[in-house]
């Protein structure tokens, strides 16, 4: 049975083909640090939901925002089934409440778990059409709004930002805990 691949769609904007959801998550983080993501898409938002204004960043930014986050999305969708890679049992006493971000406690744990939960409760397409839709209405001045709920598939798209930002950063602790551990074992005799 062939297994079904997703494309990201990631050409346009980081000008490799073939990525691995984890890799072009990586690739995202490096064109977009989370914090500019995130006010990024709030000042999209902000612009879509007003009457006509338009966004004061240059139409260039957003498209090429807008073409990293449509691949992204697809990036989060595709790792929405890995259950527990990156569960942690055990938090952290002196834990710091910044590298929580919007997620729960819960999500803290098992950052994969809002991928499940935010595809359940929206498509993969809904998320594409709510990007696209915010797009839009951010960069034109419109006598009317986005006629849809953009806060609910907003908020789960803070929350994914989120996640992925902690699997990543997870992932690169435990490479370099295993890089750490193979340099000690090759020290010792």
């Amino acid at each position: 049975m062939k297994k079904n691949s997703i494309d990201f769609e990631s050409r346009f904007w980081c000008g490799r083909k073939k990525h691995s959801a984890l890799s072009l998550m990586e690739v995202f983080f490096q064109f977009h640090d989370l914090v500019t993501a995130k006010e990024r898409l709030n000042l999209i938002i902000q612009y879509a939901a007003q009457r006509k204004t338009r966004i004061p960043e240059d139409p260039s930014v957003i498209f090429y925002f807008h073409q990293s986050l449509r691949s992204f999305i697809r990036a989060a969708y595709s790792l929405r089934n890995k259950r527990g890679k990156w569960l942690v049992h055990e938090l952290a006493e002196h834990k710091n409440p910044m590298l929580q971000g919007s997620l729960s406690e819960k999500e803290y744990r098992d950052p994969a778990k809002v991928f499940r939960k935010a595809f359940k409760k929206y498509r993969l397409e809904e998320f594409e059409e709510f990007l696209s839709e915010i797009v839009y209405f951010s960069l034109g001045t419109f006598n009317n709004a986005p006629e849809r709920n953009i806060v609910d598939p907003y908020l789960h798209l803070i929350k994914i930002l989120d996640a992925a930002w902690l699997i990543l950063d997870r992932e690169n602790n435990r490479e370099k805990i295993l890089h750490e551990e193979e340099s000690i074992a090759e020290v010792q005799p």
